[in-house]
């Protein structure tokens, strides 16, 4: 077990319409030399193309941080639960105009 003795506690308030959350099961990332742009969207049967229900924006600094703690947290279930297995699906790379090179995550 993690010592948290060291860590530097805080808290912070989240709006109840925030705190339901957004469904995601495509993303695709976009920058440029000062900000990354994160787009998650939904994909589900039945619909013609992807719906847009959430777009982050973060400084280059702020996205590898980001980068730095999904990994730890994908170690931590991955240690928990087993392997996280990809179904096959193909990585899509889609051109983004205007903003940089968009991929599909």
């Amino acid at each position: 077990m993690e010592n948290n003795d060291n860590k530097e506690k805080f808290s912070f308030d989240i709006r109840q319409d925030v705190a339901k959350g957004n469904y995601s099961n495509l993303s695709i990332i976009t920058h440029s030399p000062s900000e990354f742009l994160v787009d998650f969207a939904t994909m589900l049967p039945g619909m013609n193309k992807p719906e847009v229900t959430s777009r982050i924006l973060m400084t280059p600094e702020s996205a590898k941080k980001f980068l730095v703690a999904l990994q730890d947290n994908i170690s931590k279930y991955e240690a928990h639960f087993g392997p996280i297995k990809f179904n096959g699906e193909p990585k899509l790379t889609f051109p983004m105009g205007g903003f940089g090179n968009g991929t599909k995550s």
